[in-house]
């Protein structure tokens, strides 16, 4: 299977929504302490920027947590969250233009005893990595991964030629954002039924 890592100019895409959906699909790694990890997208929450009550961005909103967001896209935005979990997003659009997609979910595929070393688990499977913060706690990645480029050598996204039906991609509000109002009810969540494409052979 071929690979591409998408390269900055991908991530710069101004269509943050485009975006999100386009990601389902692309696969995502790390390399931490000299342990890879990764998997198939299948889960995507777009973040457009100071129009969206849903962002932390909003309105131009601007802190020492979310000055990461008015980068040039082609980076990463981790941040903490309830005390306890990390999430991680990726900066897309010019920069000056503070627009995210939270990656919410991947398919576990490499680097599968790893993941369940850190999550003290004991079944590969895709409750492993279901949601943003057992995703970030399975690849092991923590503020540490803050603002740092998506096609480098600790964190990185690759396209591998999985060609998406749209038929297959479930679009509905994003979770758990009540305080955005009449946003909090924007499609703007992507998940991908990714059982359909499973019989790929994906290899390192």
């Amino acid at each position: 299977m071929k690979k591409r890592i998408l390269q900055k100019e991908y991530f710069q895409n101004e269509q943050v929504v485009e975006l999100a959906k386009d990601l389902l699909g692309k696969f995502l790694f790390t390399n931490i302490n000299n342990h890879l990890t990764g998997g198939m997208i299948t889960e995507t929450e777009a973040y457009a920027g100071i129009t969206d009550k849903g962002s932390h961005a909003y309105n131009g909103r601007r802190t020492a947590r979310t000055e990461v967001m008015y980068q040039t896209g082609g980076i990463s935005y981790v941040y903490f969250t309830y005390g306890i979990h990390y999430l991680f997003n990726v900066v897309t659009g010019k920069k000056g233009v503070p627009h995210a997609v939270l990656i919410r979910a991947v398919h576990p595929l490499f680097g599968t005893d790893i993941m369940l070393q850190r999550t003290e688990k004991k079944t590969v499977d895709y409750q492993l990595t279901n949601g943003p913060a057992k995703l970030t706690k399975s690849l092991g990645i923590t503020k540490d991964q803050n603002n740092i480029p998506l096609d480098g050598e600790t964190l990185w996204l690759e396209e591998r030629g999985i060609e998406i039906d749209k038929n297959d991609v479930t679009v509905t509000p994003r979770i758990g954002i009540n305080y955005a109002g009449e946003d909090a009810l924007l499609p703007y969540r992507f998940v991908l039924n990714y059982k359909n494409y499973l019989n790929n052979k994906f290899s390192q």
